[in-house]
């Protein structure tokens, strides 16, 4: 791990390390994403909630892409923005422009092919361990953006159109989530698609959480409200990221440290 860590500073490699915190960041993410823009849609004039989140959005992800390798809080500063963009992205498709969360949700994973197809013929790879070139970066974040966009309408099209609740969406996609990742124990799946099949799963997990916490009863939840529910999502995502960023500045400074 260690060695790793080293070798991505020096290669100017722009993503962490997946670990179980990586994980657990990335659903918490999620989860205040869609609490965070409900809220904002219905407390705002919803076209400024729209402007206020588009320009965090270019910030946090202009913070990020001015870096030369990956550092702890302008990635996950990236991340967390987005997943609230990303959910507004989804829900003005089905609010505004009236469309069903079926043809969204195959809009968005055709789009989220179409990246990949040429991510691939241009850099002749996926995976997230050579995100260390600008073209590179740009694929990368174009298809987070597209997954969390998928994701909001996988998990609005469950609850809602399938008629299965928040609750049983979030348990459908946390199974589906442990599949994938037993798949890749026993060496059924190779690392890219694994990686990529859990990334996009976690954003309807979280989300179905978010929305079980927060709608009222008669929806299915236990009716916490959804700024509620993003408070309590985003002080536990500050706690994490900082508390990665001290492991990880620990382990650079006795790595780079001359008797480490």
């Amino acid at each position: 791990m260690r060695a790793r860590r080293a070798r991505d500073h020096r290669d100017g490699v722009k993503v962490p390390e997946l670990d179980l915190s990586f994980w657990v960041i990335k659903l918490g993410s999620t989860a205040m994403g869609e609490a965070l823009s409900d809220f904002l849609v219905h407390r705002l004039y919803p076209p400024l909630a729209v402007l206020l989140t588009l320009v965090a959005f270019g910030s946090a992800l202009s913070w990020q892409w001015t870096r030369r390798h990956y550092e702890t809080y302008p990635y996950w500063s990236a991340v967390i923005v987005i997943s609230v963009f990303g959910t507004m992205a989804a829900d003005v498709a089905h609010v505004v422009l009236f469309v069903p969360y079926l043809v969204s949700a195959l809009g968005f994973g055709l789009t989220l092919v179409v990246l990949f197809t040429l991510w691939y013929r241009v850099e002749g790879t996926v995976s997230i361990h050579s995100i260390a070139s600008a073209s590179r970066e740009f694929f990368y974040w174009a298809a987070v953006l597209t997954t969390f966009a998928l994701g909001t309408a996988l998990g609005d099209l469950s609850a809602t159109t399938g008629h299965f609740g928040f609750f049983s969406s979030a348990l459908l996609y946390g199974t589906l989530f442990t599949l994938i990742a037993l798949a890749f124990r026993v060496r059924l799946l190779g690392p890219v698609v694994t990686f990529w099949s859990c990334y996009i799963l976690t954003r309807p997990l979280g989300a179905s959480l978010a929305d079980w916490l927060g709608v009222s009863p008669s929806r299915g939840g236990l009716n916490l409200g959804p700024g509620s529910v993003a408070l309590a999502f985003s002080a536990v995502l500050v706690a994490l990221v900082v508390s990665r960023a001290r492991a990880e500045r620990n382990v650079t400074r006795q790595l780079l440290s001359p008797l480490g």
